[in-house]
């Protein structure tokens, strides 16, 4: 057989390798756009390379400044997109016009993080281009910085961790490791996981959009070797695991789907984080007879608006 033709890995519907080397990525990672003015909202989008050696990138977003006033300072989110670790960007068209659409709601400045992907780039890649770009944000608390404008607006006592799926695992595992200082933690329909199986992972009948078997492999994929399925970075509830005692914010909002095969792990993250003894405020909104990231896959629906709404009020809260 042709080994350009002859499948090594597949992880549906994210990813599929062949044993020439070749890959092929089937969620949202060839529809690239352009940073522009959008006319529609003036929210203003940017590229900047924030570590030419590891060609880490980011898209900042940047609202309509009209109607502020001209030494008023707003919120920073550093969003890291979903993808399983392997899959997405923050410059596909379906991040653009999601972070693009919070940042209106929401009136926050927006830092979209592109972290490398995996195979290319295992974990813990992922992991150390999201602590540099939180690194990178920071440094502009104490002048100019890289972006001056980012320097001038920003109101670096108000940094945001936010994402979903495996960016949802990428922002709780920077919040546990943070270095600067963070007021709160948003994780949409995080990417949990563990060795025993719990509530809806087990016995479905319906096919939910992620199946148990596909991410009991993706997480040693993404790391390119074999790797526990307990490690505390994809388990945090795992025995053993550091506490989230030391979740390093003051607020949480976490973000499930009832249809969501990781319904249950972001429940079970709530209520070990409120058993910790974390002196926070962690609060769940879960989304009826929905599914994993529906907010991306129909945007516009009643559900995802009303999602977006409650994101904007934590970040302006």
């Amino acid at each position: 057989m042709d080994p350009g033709k002859e499948i090594a890995v597949e992880l549906l519907p994210l990813i599929r390798t062949y044993k020439d080397g070749r890959i092929e990525r089937l969620f949202g990672s060839d529809d690239f756009v352009p940073p522009s003015l959008d006319p529609a909202t003036g929210v203003t989008s940017e590229d900047v390379l924030i570590d030419s050696a590891t060609n880490l990138s980011a898209r900042l977003f940047l609202p309509d400044l009209t109607s502020l006033g001209p030494s008023q300072k707003l919120p920073v989110v550093l969003y890291y997109h979903a993808g399983g670790f392997c899959s997405q960007s923050a410059f596909s068209a379906v991040y653009h016009n999601f972070v693009s659409s919070l940042v209106v709601e929401a009136r926050v400045i927006a830092v979209s993080v592109d972290y490398r992907l995996a195979p290319e780039h295992p974990l813990p890649g992922a992991y150390e281009d999201a602590a540099r770009a939180l690194q990178w944000v920071a440094s502009h608390a104490e002048g100019p910085g890289p972006v001056p404008w980012l320097a001038e607006r920003g109101e670096f006592s108000r940094v945001f961790l936010a994402g979903d799926s495996a960016g949802a695992n990428i922002a709780h595992n920077m919040a546990m490791r943070a270095e600067a200082k963070i007021e709160g933690l948003v994780l949409i329909h995080p990417y949990f996981w563990g060795s025993d199986r719990m509530g809806c992972e087990k016995d479905r009948v319906d096919k939910p959009f992620l199946e148990a078997e596909m991410l009991d492999r993706l997480w040693p994929f993404a790391w390119g070797s074999a790797v526990e399925s307990d490690d505390p970075q994809i388990n945090p509830m795992a025995e053993g695991a550091p506490s989230l005692a030391g979740l390093g914010c003051g607020r949480v909002l976490v973000v499930t789907a009832e249809r969501d095969v990781l319904r249950d792990r972001g429940r079970a993250y709530c209520k070990a984080l409120r058993a910790s003894g974390w002196r926070g405020v962690v609060e769940l909104l879960e989304t009826e007879g929905e599914d994993h990231v529906f907010h991306l896959l129909n945007p516009g629906c009643d559900k995802a608006l009303e999602m977006m709404a409650r994101l904007a009020d934590f970040f302006r809260e």
